[in-house]
């Protein structure tokens, strides 16, 4: 933007004289705006007017000297007109032109230094009188007041200039007149309706600042507009929520005040669509609003959550680095606040309370973030950790496990030493290699830390069963329980060469597995640790199954009445924290021991049922654990044998619900190790599905995926299996249609899912069904089938081309079924196009996208030139476009025949398909294009194949292009038969040349009747060829 003396219009957007008159200026302003835009009048120029051109000019070429910009003293009317003139000039430059931009910058700095010199001049009195008046504030007014009309303009350009100017000056004032606020505020409401969304943009980051007065009360409404009327806070969070620029939403992120009322809108952006959002919100919001515990629990835990976990990665970064240097430092700050000590000692002793400050802000920052129930396999806190020790090599080379961290754990602290145990481990390096075996106990004293960690649970879950605790006393058995599994965590990793520490630790781990009143959780992470000390050879689990049905026979007796102790015992009267955990008492044992014998006899039947129930669950669970950590054959192991016929079997058998689901779980696993067993049984699991409720339909159905994952199909051939293949698919469909069974229809989605993936299932009509039920409206609510088709679909169709041949097998059914399903909805229902719908399924049989596929391998010739030597086969969409057409030509409706015309049109076809397929779709397409032909000639519209534009153009394209294939072909077999008659001429030649070689290489006949009978020879021989050429009978020669 380059200024004069008499014209500030830029160059590259005027060519006009600098001379222009100010009814040019009329007329240029009047295209611009819509509204009365008043124009000042133009004036000779004057020194001012030269100083003010100048210093506008020198403004936009860079901002480095703004603040040293200024002129002499003139009349302020003058100085405020010469402003205002060059001013205007600059709303017709485009958002393109960077001086534009520095020329506001220049303007809002020159306003704001201009208000704070005016305002050190105003006296106490002026300012208790309200709102003082003085040049600067005047010159504010005028070009505020001045620009405000063409906020209303027809060009988006002037409308963007005039709006980012107005919210710039806003932004760098601390006061505005209340006169011009209301105005102001009317002006760029409008404009967050804008079409433009750099306009939008513009409105927000002004009404941002404005929307700070909304909070201490409502704003005057004198304005009539409804645009006006209502809360400013509310129809920002409204373009916050629902504006569909991501630029508008992020700007409004930024600049929207933060307070208790906006700050729910504002932390809900970290699941925004748009990556850019949600890494503002981490890397920019968050850090601004402070100390994050001011905000609430779960609030801590879904932005972590929601964070770390995000599909970008950038996303991802942003929320690592919030968490591993901003929250941390906020807890580190409060913990050096609360221990500030006057008297500050030694350099030595202040280096060690930083480092205590350091880690104790580390355990309050897990405490903050609720670490007993989000440190658990799923929780987010496992992710932040990793992000934590990845990022602060500190404090990865000042952590100290010493023997006085070990004896007062905390669930913070133990889940620091399993996190930074599992990071390091991980990692595959050995320097963390090294740093973890420096700082981790060996095996011997963490079997120590465990087993004191284990009696102290104990001890809290007997005081839980006998009714003797209150609430904080649970929540410390609780932590107790979260102590004990990270530790165990940290067992799994440990390195078992030590043969001392291992059979310490052994003895430990057979111990606790027979305790009954352990935890499920605490029990699984016993058996995983205990399979480890065992060994992962085949001896060692023969060893591993065991030890765990000892176990599980140890914890079966208590149903027996082993459990019942002499009174006369003096041992049992007190139990040593130290003491062994062989000599530790079931729970039952305790509480008979204050009981005689004729009370234990009057027990109900009710709680010896109850207590067998729970007793057997016990087992059962141990006897899962186990099978999920065995991969050998079932008949091989002699333990498994047994555990299979005295506990599972009749565990199955059992009359109770609970034991028959949990021993139909350990018969699924059995199954997984011996096909034979999986043969027999799998009519039970499909008996469990048709017959049993959600959840054991559902276990049912994931049992059955497993075993054939595991086994493979050719289980069906077997003699002894009694299940036809067709039938279990047909129990997939059905789970698949059971829409009012979310859970079901969700387990046999992923289940089909994995088995067609994995090529182990590949019925068409299964993949017609889960096409349809993606589609269904009647799945809209279950998000589990939803989300894992949307992954499904596209890669089972891109990873293989056999897969695209099934798919496009069933595409035209599936289409013509939910096309059907789309007519029949109901009035609250919705379901998307069927257009669309076809669109995927053209996208997902596109050859062009299948794993390897290349539109052309070039490789170069003998002369050096590139030639294709292999290209897309379009065969699969060849024949889907076959399917097409003859549906088009079926009697269906004319909607549908728009969907599957408008298909015709998405699909690829390839030269390189087959010949024959080529030519049979080429004649289809002929035909249709030829009957609809036929049927617009005779007028009978009612009746012809296509009634709209948009659907005869795309059968044309389609005719067309395989018109131009069908020509190209043409062609090549021309010159192929072209190329066979010459080799066969060339041959003909050569026989001839060697025969009349052969006949002056003979002797001479001299008998006259030889030559005779070889001429008679040649004439009947030519005779009959052209007898049989339809030769004429005058070319025949006579004698």
């Amino acid at each position: 933007m380059r200024l004069s003396t008499t014209s500030l219009a830029p160059t590259a957007v005027s060519r006009k004289s600098s001379a222009a008159t100010l009814k040019s200026r009329s007329s240029t302003a009047s295209r611009f705006s819509s509204a009365n835009v008043v124009i000042p009048e133009e004036t000779p120029s004057s020194a001012l007017r030269v100083q003010v051109c100048n210093i506008f000019s020198d403004a936009q070429r860079t901002t480095a000297g703004h603040r040293k910009r200024g002129g002499e003293e003139f009349d302020e009317d003058q100085f405020n007109y010469e402003v205002g003139r060059a001013t205007i000039r600059l709303m017709a430059v485009k958002k393109t032109e960077s001086a534009g931009d520095k020329v506001v910058r220049f303007i809002g700095l020159f306003l704001s230094h201009a208000n704070e010199k005016d305002n050190e001049l105003v006296t106490e009195q002026e300012e208790d009188e309200g709102f003082p008046e003085t040049p600067s504030s005047r010159l504010t007014s005028y070009i505020l007041s001045l620009v405000l009309p063409f906020l209303a303009s027809k060009e988006k350009t002037v409308r963007f200039r005039s709006t980012q100017l107005i919210s710039h000056i806003i932004n760098s004032l601390d006061s505005i007149d209340d006169d011009l606020f209301q105005q102001l505020r009317f002006g760029l409401l409008k404009r967050i309706r804008d079409k433009e969304s750099m306009v939008r943009v513009q409105a927000v980051l002004g009404l941002g600042r404005l929307a700070g007065n909304e909070l201490e009360g409502d704003p005057n409404g004198d304005d009539s507009d409804d645009e006006d009327a209502g809360d400013l806070l509310e129809k920002l969070r409204d373009v916050l929520q629902n504006d569909q620029s991501a630029d508008v939403r992020r700007s409004l992120l930024l600049n929207l005040p933060r307070s208790p009322v906006t700050l729910p809108y504002l932390l809900e952006r970290a699941r925004d669509v748009d990556p850019a959002t949600r890494r503002s919100l981490y890397s920019r919001l968050l850090p601004a609003l402070g100390d994050f515990r001011h905000l609430s629990l779960s609030m801590r835990e879904k932005l972590l959550r929601w964070g770390l976990r995000d599909r970008d990665e950038n996303v991802r970064k942003a929320a690592a680095k919030l968490f591993r240097e901003r929250w941390i430092e906020d807890c580190v700050t409060a913990q050096a606040v609360s221990q500030e000590d006057p008297q500050k000692g030694n350099d030595a002793a202040a280096a060690a309370e930083a480092h205590s400050r350091s880690f104790e802000g580390l355990k309050e920052l897990l405490e903050r973030i609720d670490i007993v129930n989000s440190g658990t396999e799923n929780g987010v806190a496992q992710e932040a950790m990793r992000c934590f020790w990845e990022g602060r090599a500190d404090y990865r080379e000042e952590v100290v496990f010493d023997d006085l961290f070990w004896d007062d754990l905390t669930a913070e602290s133990a889940f620091i030493a399993r996190s930074f145990n599992d990071f390091c481990r991980q990692q595959g390096d050995a320097k963390f290699e090294n740093l973890v075996e420096e700082k981790m106990p060996e095996v011997t004293k963490l079997a120590f830390f465990l087993q004191k960690f284990i009696n102290k649970l104990l001890s809290g879950l007997r005081r839980a069963a006998e009714q003797e605790v209150d609430a904080e006393e649970d929540d410390d058995t609780a932590e107790l329980e979260f102590i004990v599994e990270q530790l165990l965590h940290i067992a799994q990793t440990l390195d078992y060469t030590d043969e001392v520490g291992r059979r310490k630790m052994y003895a430990l781990l057979r111990e606790m597995l027979a305790v009954p009143e352990l935890p499920e959780e605490v029990t699984r992470l016993i058996v995983e640790g205990l399979r480890g000390v065992c060994g992962g050879d085949p001896a060692g689990e023969r060893e591993f199954c065991g030890v765990v049905l000892e176990a599980v026979a140890e914890v079966h007796d208590t149903i027996t009445g082993d459990d019942v102790v002499e009174e006369d015992d003096p041992d049992e009267s007190f139990h040593s924290a130290k003491s062994e955990l062989s000599e530790d008492v079931p729970k039952a044992s305790k509480k008979s021991r204050s009981r005689g014998p004729e009370e234990v006899d009057e027990e109900s039947d009710e709680e010896k049922a109850m207590k067998e129930i729970l007793v057997n669950m016990k087992c059962l669970h141990i006897a899962q654990c186990m099978l999920e950590n065995v991969e050998g054959n079932l008949q091989q192991n002699i333990h498994l044998v047994t555990m299979l016929n005295n506990l599972v079997v009749p565990a199955v058998r059992s009359h109770e619900a609970p034991v028959r689901e949990r021993g139909l779980t350990c018969l699924g696993l059995c199954c997984l190790l011996d096909k034979t067993l999986a043969e027999e049984n799998l009519t039970l699991f499909l008996h469990c599905f048709n017959k049993g409720h959600d959840a054991l339909q559902a276990s049912a159905i994931q049992i059955i995926s497993d075993i054939l994952t595991v086994h493979g199909p050719s289980m069906f051939s077997s003699p002894t299996c009694q299940v036809e293949e067709k039938v279990l698919y047909k129990t997939f469909s059905k789970a698949l249609k059971a829409d009012d069974k979310i859970e079901v229809q969700a387990a046999a989605c992923e289940a089909a899912c994995k088995l067609m993936l994995g090529l182990v299932v590949k019925d068409e009509e299964l993949l017609k069904t889960l096409v349809i039920a993606y589609f269904d409206p009647g799945t809209v609510e279950n998000l589990g089938l939803r989300q894992g088709l949307s992954y499904f679909l596209p890669v089972y169709c891109h990873s293989r081309a056999e897969n695209q041949v099934r798919m496009q097998r069933i595409a035209v059914a599936a289409i013509h079924s939910l096309i059907l399903l789309h007519d029949n909805l109901d009035e609250e229902e919705e379901m998307v196009s069927p257009v669309t719908i076809a669109s995927h399924l053209a996208d997902w049989t596109d050859p062009r996208k299948v794993v390897g596929a290349k539109d052309v391998e070039a490789l170069v010739d003998d002369a050096g030139r590139k030639e294709a030597s292999k290209a897309v086969d379009g065969t699969v969409h060849l024949d889907l476009a076959r399917d097409v057409l003859e549906k088009i030509a079926s009697n269906i409706s004319r909607e549908e025949r728009k969907v599957f015309c408008n298909m015709l049109g998405k699909l690829y076809i390839s030269k390189h398909s087959s010949v024959d397929k080529i030519r049979t779709v080429y004649e289809l397409a002929s035909q249709a294009v030829e009957y609809y032909a036929q049927m617009d000639l005779i007028g009978r519209r009612q009746t012809k194949l296509l009634s709209d534009a948009p659907s005869r153009n795309a059968l044309n394209r389609l005719h067309v292009a395989l018109g131009k294939i069908m020509e190209s072909l043409g062609e090549v077999e021309e010159e192929e038969e072209e190329e066979e008659e010459e080799e066969e001429e060339e041959i003909g030649d050569a026989a001839t040349a060697a025969a009349l070689g052969r006949a002056s290489a003979e002797p001479k006949s001299d008998s006259l009747l030889d030559e005779l009978l070889d001429d008679e020879e040649v004439v009947e021989g030519e005779g009959e060829g052209g007898l049989e050429d339809g030769g004429d009978d005058d070319d025949e020669v006579s004698f």
